[in-house]
């Protein structure tokens, strides 16, 4: 029954039942509201809404990953692509997971696409609709470029399976779009998992649709550009071809191998590309290809680094080499086999034939998520569960790699460790630190990481990747630089050093503080030679980066040493040594943040050394990086080591010999010991006319002055020396004593202004200089090839031709006016020149022509004679080609050249394919020490030579200085160079030389005795050809003669017959 109403119309009593019923039709009314709501949003993400995607992206920046579950946004998404009856709405759904990649919160969504989203995704890209398909494909491309790249195993695994498999084309041809992606977004990683990739493409190049073929060959020519190694580089292409056409070019491209080097480390990516090749090679018919085939892998097993990279192809190739050795009829061939068998083995640590080995342990996922639960501790029940299954992923990535370096971690782990709710920065980088430590242990790895310094001001604290021209050298690596702390720059030559320098100076390193904000100077090597003729004063005040008083220049350089004098001398009369200073004081007077110097102490003796090592230890406002390979030197001022490997940088603290401790393989820096497959070798040169010891003088001074022009006093004041083929002399002496004057008299760059100076006719110098590179400066866009073609095209040496000892002066010319005319039986002749020589006594006569005459009114002419006409330089310029023709001169050809630039190290892809301005200091002194050596010197004159070469190449000169059977005289400042060469001391100090332990000698009568060279039988000529040499028959001499006939008589007198030719 209805309850009364009262007055005002209003029940006076309700049954509960009624009110019960009230509130819950309210509620469901209120629930029913806000589904349709809550379906009004979800149907704005899938339309393409950009406004609805814009307001959920700004959620997630705020509440983080934990947003995208309590909205369900993967059921949102799901349910989008799985409406196959609405395409709008499938295309949707990848538009809006693409809009979530690209906003900048990729680290937010990507555990959740990994975990609920990533096979859907796949699948769309095969829809029935273009406009799908299309969509979908974006999304992933936007997803690769946002996610790290140490989840790039788990993606590989679905690109891979689909790009083999799928029942579409479409996506395949998909998922090779995102293979190449990955190699622009990853290419480490992707390098790395070659070995998994180039099978599946492998198969996948001879898919039956056309499209799937097009876009797979595509992508297997773009996955090689991962591939690094050196002697492989050039054959990619034919490698390639190979995997596409097995039957025709499998023989030809391992014909082509068979004939290469391989000198380079042999890394995963290389041997992922290479082992089709070889596996298939082992299977071909002629005995000539399978030999071929074992030597390849023998020879590039051995430069396998350790057993992880190679095991994953040991059941290939090791079964297919133990049964070709036992069908191998060839003993020879079957030997070659045997070896690639035991190289194998050896290398991949496995005794039977690899196709049942196990493979080596990994980290596994389960042991990883319970050591994230355990260092995330309370954190952990914060942390969203696909987002902690993530991190575990990336941790057993980063363990199972290897990679133990803490800035790696840290920057893989950190930006997810930050998304748990409550997660600090602080206990981030704790979490990540102990991540590392508990991996590290699970693999048997021992780790040392040192903590970067809080304390101080950061200068630096950046990541980048740094290339030249197609060869990467750094790949996000992290330098960190603190102010006050001077850093040793480590890494082999050509790891990037002066690069790094260079980059940083030329603003080129992404990250790195701008000029306004930190002051950079580079300390250059070498000082322009344009301001050649500028005092030192005026070459400071006229540099625009410097803002100082002329005041405040005299100061400073007074305190780097220059008195008033030498600060008013030109530039071009300084020492290496003087000039380095002028490079320092302008670094001062810019009061750089920090300085970057390449080889200071280069040109600098002992006294100077010691002035810069303190100047450095006392900057407390700047911070220095620097290039040397003097050991010393780096001990006694480095606060910490940068070492450049692997493409990455990693910082050491202490000085030289801490890190050699932490990474000894790093001892080359310290130690003058070569590999024991590095070594230089310098040429033998040939006899000399009337040369019978190597004690004998071939370049004698007596009581030598020589003064540069303009300048105050003589640079060298009677200096009397000799060199003979047996010479080791060091020339020892503080800058600015005369040491490269004297060379540079040696040589003939520059002539004595009295006394005596004398060389053998025939003698060949070879000259490195002061500043190696000014040889090869004009010619930097040349490769080393080029270079030496082109300075000796004519058979002498090009340099030759701009010493002063070629040039004439006014008086010359004049003297030479005056005794050209020559008067024979009374008749007037004009000299015109000199054509031939030959052996006079104890000197030479040469053949003269005569202006307007012919050759038949040549006659002879003493040397002493055409030297008191004026014509010395002419007789000198003569001597030296004839040296050149009895040295015999060396075919100037390709392979002749690239074997002579690799007995110093230099390997023939950078004598041949590159140019000089990409080589690094150390290459380019080992061209230039290459190319003064190519005309077999019997003198070698080497100006500091120890300036730009890493210790390993010290360790190789000096041995191969010891084999050398020619003279060698050494300008250094090293005394470990000087100790381990020299045994004749030349003391410069002010222009006066004191010379000891020498044992000079102007005769044959003591002393090694030479002996004459074997005749060949064959010789190469300058354009490459061998001629066969017929030998001639001995001639006998009258005493045998005489023995002979005695011998006949004698047994005529015995009655005794004889068959000699001889009695006859």
């Amino acid at each position: 029954m209805a309850p009364k109403p009262t007055a005002a119309g209003i029940p006076a009593t309700v049954p509960a039942k009624d009110v019960k019923g009230s509130a819950g039709a309210a509620a469901k009314s209120g629930a029913a509201a806000e589904k349709k709501e809550a379906s009004a949003e979800n149907d704005a993400l899938l339309s393409g809404d950009k406004d609805a995607a814009q307001e959920l992206t700004n959620l997630v920046k705020i509440e983080g990953p934990a947003a995208l579950a309590s909205l369900g946004i993967d059921a949102v998404i799901l349910k989008g692509l799985g409406d196959k009856k609405n395409a709008a709405g499938r295309e949707g759904a990848c538009t809006l997971v693409s809009h979530l990649c690209d906003q900048g919160i990729g680290h937010e969504v990507e555990p959740f696409i990994f975990d609920k989203l990533l096979n859907s995704l796949v699948e769309a890209m095969g829809d029935k609709e273009k406009s799908v398909q299309k969509a979908a494909l974006n999304s992933l491309l936007a997803f690769v470029r946002a996610m790290s790249p140490w989840a790039a195993p788990q993606l590989l695994n679905v690109v891979l399976a689909q790009a083999r498999s799928a029942g579409k084309w479409q996506v395949k041809t998909g998922c090779i779009t995102l293979l190449e992606e990955m190699v622009t977004a990853c290419p480490e990683r992707m390098a790395a998992l070659m070995p998994e990739i180039i099978p599946v493409m492998t198969e996948v190049i001879w898919d039956t649709k056309t499209d799937v073929q097009k876009a797979s060959r595509a992508a297997l020519t773009k996955l090689c550009v991962l591939i690094s190694n050196k002697d492989i580089e050039r054959f990619i292409p034919a490698l390639i071809n190979s995997l596409i056409h097995p039957v025709e070019e499998v023989p030809k491209t391992i014909q082509l191998l068979a004939a290469t080097t391989f000198v380079s480390e042999v890394d995963s990516p290389t041997l992922a590309l290479m082992v089709p090749l070889l596996s298939r090679g082992l299977n071909e018919r002629p005995t000539a290809t399978k030999r071929k085939v074992a030597v390849i892998i023998d020879n590039m097993a051995k430069l396998v680094d350790n057993e992880r990279t190679v095991r994953p192809f040991l059941g290939k190739l090791l079964p297919g080499l133990i049964k070709m050795e036992s069908t191998m009829a060839d003993p020879e061939a079957r030997s070659v086999i045997q070896r690639a068998i035991k190289t194998l083995r050896e290398v991949g640590n496995v005794t039977g034939d690899g196709s049942d080995l196990k493979p080596l342990e990994d980290v596994d996922l389960k042991t990883t998520q319970e050591q994230v639960n355990k260092s995330l501790g309370e954190q952990s029940l914060q942390a969203q569960a696909n987002l902690s299954a993530y991190l575990a992923v990336l941790v057993a990535n980063l363990a199972n790699a290897r990679n133990f370096e803490l800035t790696e971690w840290e920057s893989t782990l950190i930006p997810y460790l930050t998304l748990i709710k409550g997660s600090k920065p602080e206990q981030a980088k704790a979490v990540a630190k102990s991540l590392l430590t508990a991996l590290a242990k699970t693999t048997g790895d021992s780790v040392e990481i040192f903590e970067d310094e809080e304390e101080g001001e950061d200068l630096c604290n950046c990541q980048f990747s740094l290339a030249y021209g197609a060869k990467i050298l750094l790949n996000t690596a992290t330098l960190r630089l603190k102010r006050g702390h001077r850093y040793g720059l480590c890494g082999r030559n050509g790891s990037g050093k002066s690069t790094l320098m260079r980059a940083i100076t030329n603003g080129q390193v992404e990250g790195f503080p701008s000029p306004e904000e930190v002051r950079t100077w580079y300390v250059e090597h070498d000082l322009d030679g344009s301001e050649g003729e500028m005092t030192v004063l005026d070459f400071i005040c006229a540099d625009e980066r410097l803002s100082m008083s002329k005041d405040e220049a005299v100061k400073t350089l007074h305190e780097v040493g220059f008195d008033d004098a030498r600060q008013n001398s030109p530039i071009a009369g300084l020492s290496g040594g003087w000039k380095m200073k002028v490079a320092l004081a302008r670094a001062i007077l810019f009061k750089a943040d920090i300085l970057l110097l390449d080889e200071p102490t280069n040109h600098l003796d002992v006294v100077n050394v010691k002035w810069i090592t303190d100047y450095l230890c006392n900057l407390k406002t700047a911070t220095a990086i620097i290039v040397s390979h003097d050991s010393g030197f780096l001990n006694n001022v480095c606060t910490d080591i940068l070492h450049l490997n692997r493409f990455k940088i990693k910082r050491y603290p202490g000085n030289l010999d801490a890190f050699v401790k932490r990474v000894p393989e790093a001892r080359a820096y310290a130690e003058l010991n070569t590999g024991e497959d590095y070594s230089f070798k310098l040429p033998d040169p040939p006899l000399l006319d009337g040369v019978k010891t190597k004690e004998k003088s071939l370049i004698k001074m007596k009581n030598v002055v020589f003064q540069y022009p303009n300048t105050p006093a003589p640079q060298l004041k009677g200096v009397s020396i000799q060199i003979s083929l047996a010479s080791r002399v060091a020339i020892l002496g503080p800058n600015g004593s005369g040491k490269s004057t004297l060379v540079k008299l040696v040589v003939g760059d520059t002539e004595p202004n009295s006394g005596e100076l004398w060389k053998h006719p025939n003698l060949v110098i070879g000259y490195v200089a002061q500043h190696a590179f000014h040889h090869i400066d004009q010619h930097l866009d040349k490769t080393p090839l080029d270079y030496m073609l082109w300075r000796y095209q004519t058979g002498e040496d090009l340099e030759e031709h701009i010493k002063s000892n070629r040039k004439l002066s006014p008086e010359e010319l004049a003297a030479m006016k005056q005794g050209e005319v020559y008067v024979h039986e009374g008749v007037k002749r004009i000299i015109d020149e000199i054509v031939a020589r030959k052996k006079l006594k104890n000197s030479f006569q040469y053949e003269v022509s005569f202006k307007n005459m012919s050759s038949a009114d040549n006659i002879w002419i003493p040397r002493d004679e055409l030297i008191k006409r004026g014509f010395e330089k002419a007789v000198m310029a003569f001597d030296s080609k004839e040296a050149q023709r009895l040295g015999m001169n060396r075919p100037l050809v390709r392979k002749e050249i690239e074997q002579h630039f690799e007995d110093f190290g230099l390997e023939r892809e950078f004598t041949s394919h590159n140019t000089m301005r990409g080589l690094s200091g150390g290459q380019k002194v080992k061209v230039v020490l290459g190319a003064a050596t190519w005309r077999r010197p019997h003198i070698i004159v080497l100006d500091e030579p120890t300036n730009f070469l890493d210790r390993e190449s010290l360790a190789a000169l000096i041995k191969a200085i010891e084999s050398y059977q020619g003279g060698v005289a050494i300008i250094t400042h090293s005394r470990e160079f000087s100790e381990g060469t020299c045994k004749e001391i030349w003391s410069m100090n002010d222009g006066v030389l004191v010379a000891s332990g020498h044992d000079w000698t102007e005769s044959n009568s003591k002393g090694t005795k030479l002996e004459a060279q074997e005749e060949a039988d064959e010789v190469v000529d300058s354009m490459g050809n061998v001629h066969k040499v017929e030998k001639k028959a001995k001639k006998e001499s009258a005493s045998d003669k005489r023995r002979m006939r005695k011998e006949r008589m004698q047994r005529a007198k015995l009655g005794l017959g004889s068959d000699d030719e001889g009695d006859l």
